[in-house]
């Protein structure tokens, strides 16, 4: 089995090909590395190899590991985020990619107006409509976007999504042509700089670069399959992943 070295190394290589592919410089696309379920120790191993950035989706298992590793590390929160836990999230997270909802925005603002925050944040987009995925509609978010911009506290810094699962990787371009379009769109339209896009995960990252992301999120080709739950040194116990 590979070490985490060797698979970081592995994605890098394949970043900066998929991006020269098209043109674009590597540099370009930032790898955002998803523990989830993975200890700190790997993360160690990761942040030895040079990885800084890395994302998790359990607030829960976030708030266990990140105290246990150092405190000059970025984290990117990428799971759904209940209101519940906004309070909880701000202080760990950089950005949140999956804000879903007007409601959730509207709670996170106001909690980072008590809090005296501004968090950065994108916009999760419900691309193909699924039933069981959280995110806007794409119409939906056209019709509530002048909303969202005047929530004094949010910075608003792209768009974020997950298309459907796939047996092959070259069936989510056309979901990251319409992330990447509906992006456009909106800029026109409401004259906000949304530059980035967040979209692309292990089997299929290199296609999403392909179509312009700007943030991937990559965690099985780097730490190996999900185990169980995530349980910290301390004895914290978190849930395992879907």
């Amino acid at each position: 089995m590979n070490s985490v070295s060797e698979n970081l190394e592995r994605v890098r290589e394949q970043i900066a090909r998929a991006a020269a592919k098209v043109g674009r410089a590597a540099s370009d696309v930032e790898l955002v590395a998803i523990t989830k379920t993975h200890p700190a120790e790997k993360v160690r191993e990761a942040i030895e190899a040079g990885q800084n950035l890395f994302g998790e989706s359990r607030i829960q298992e976030a708030r266990a590991k990140i105290p246990e590793l150092p405190s000059n590390v970025r984290w990117h929160f990428v799971g759904h985020l209940q209101k519940n836990k906004i309070r909880h999230a701000l202080p760990l997270f950089e950005l949140i990619h999956s804000v879903d909802s007007l409601g959730l925005a509207q709670d996170m603002n106001r909690i980072a107006e008590e809090e005296a925050m501004h968090p950065r944040v994108l916009l999760e987009v419900n691309v193909a409509g699924e039933g069981s995925k959280f995110g806007f509609q794409p119409d939906k978010l056209c019709e509530q976007m002048e909303e969202l911009l005047s929530l004094p506290r949010l910075s608003i810094l792209g768009l974020m999504a997950i298309p459907p699962l796939a047996e092959e990787a070259e069936a989510s371009r056309k979901y990251f042509v319409q992330l990447h379009e509906l992006r456009d769109r909106l800029q026109s339209e409401f004259r906000v700089d949304l530059s980035q896009l967040s979209m692309g995960m292990t089997q299929d990252f290199a296609i999403a670069i392909e179509e312009g992301a700007t943030l991937v999120r990559v965690g099985t080709a780097i730490f190996g399959e999900r185990k169980g739950a995530f349980k910290s040194t301390h004895g914290g116990l978190g849930t395992a992943a879907p």
